[in-house]
């Protein structure tokens, strides 16, 4: 039997994004070698999710610590990925990824350094966040990490280094329509809302420089993040990585998983509502209004949202803007991380930490 298409393009495709976020290469080969239906992908990943889970579980009760969190860490990103666009099945999604955040809650603690679980008031609702300072600093900038269409929090743990290694704090929270979120609240197209929420949350904190605060977005969250800087100048730097300048433009070109997500997590509840609702997220008419510095990320072989959406978004901000184009890179240059992660941070340090 020829394989589905959609886990021949999983496997094409996502091997970078995977790796660089931390799944093992021998995973992903393991699971993706495994399946010949898109039906079964979740329940292959939640597998090798409770290989590591349990390796963790061993780790923590011999006393290994550090180890523990490693393992767990890397359970709960097997389980969100098993979760991430698996949105044709509700049900057994939210079973994975309830694995995913119990695993990185346990990992928290274990961490170095240490992760806190935050709860942020919003709109009548929570959102959770974990927050992450660097080992000896008392008061340091902080980085608010925006997640994108299907990503969540859990699966930071490797973008969050970059910057606590240079001194930094992060926040990574799930936003309406990502993550814990996703169930109660639909994509919030005005994500300077939660974002206002959540810097309010934070300057609250004596343990970190409010007055520091760095934005950073990934792929739909790369259009989260230059928003909420046109809104809020409490930002102080802004990190888009290849975000859409307008989602409409390249709503019909999505690929048909990506596409899908949209649907389920907008609760748009049909194609013809979910793209109308997607001229909602535009920079048409915002992006001028961004003072902040911008550090702009796009690959030229994205095909999830073309890199002229980054070029539009850096010629039309006014200000010091950054452009970082990828020639070989993928959607989010997930298979070029050493052209632009480690670049990013230490831009990101020069803001907030040097300055």
């Amino acid at each position: 039997m020829d394989k589905d298409p959609r886990v021949q393009a999983a496997t094409a495709h996502w091997s970078g994004r995977f790796v660089s976020n931390g799944v093992p290469l021998a995973d992903f080969q393991d699971v993706t070698n495994s399946i010949d239906r898109w039906e079964v992908w979740c329940e292959a990943w939640s597998a090798r999710g409770d290989i590591h889970e349990k390796l963790g579980r061993e780790s923590l009760a011999a006393g290994y610590q550090l180890s523990a969190g490693q393992h767990l860490t890397v359970a709960s990103i097997c389980y969100h990925f098993g979760k991430f666009l698996f949105v044709q099945d509700p049900e057994q999604m939210q079973v994975a990824h309830r694995k995913a955040v119990e695993c990185r809650n346990l990992a928290l603690e274990y961490l170095c350094p240490t992760g806190e679980r935050v709860v942020i008031p919003y709109d009548g609702k929570t959102l959770y966040g974990n927050l992450r300072r660097p080992t000896g600093i008392d008061k340091p900038p902080v980085v608010v990490m925006v997640m994108g269409l299907d990503s969540a929090k859990e699966e930071m743990e490797t973008n969050e280094r970059v910057f606590l290694e240079r001194g930094m704090a992060t926040l990574a929270f799930d936003g309406p329509g990502q993550g814990e979120a996703e169930y109660d609240l639909a994509i919030c197209p005005e994500y300077e809302r939660p974002v206002g929420a959540v810097i309010d949350w934070l300057s609250k904190r004596t343990d970190i420089d409010s007055e520091k605060l760095g934005i950073w977005g990934v792929s739909l969250g790369g259009y989260y993040a230059p928003r909420a800087a046109a809104f809020d100048h409490r930002i102080k730097a802004c990190i888009s990585l290849t975000g859409p300048f307008d989602l409409s433009a390249c709503f019909d070109n999505m690929p048909g998983l990506t596409q899908a997500a949209f649907i389920h997590r907008s609760k748009a509840g049909s194609k013809d509502a979910a793209r109308k609702f997607s001229a909602r997220l535009s920079l048409h008419g915002i992006a001028e209004k961004i003072t902040c510095p911008l550090y702009v990320v796009a690959g030229k072989l994205d095909r999830v949202i073309p890199h002229e959406h980054a070029l539009q978004l850096a010629d039309s901000v006014a200000g010091e803007t950054t452009l970082n184009l990828v020639e070989d890179g993928g959607h989010v240059a997930n298979n070029r991380i050493y052209k632009y992660r480690n670049q990013s941070a230490d831009w990101m340090a020069d803001k907030l930490v040097i300055n």
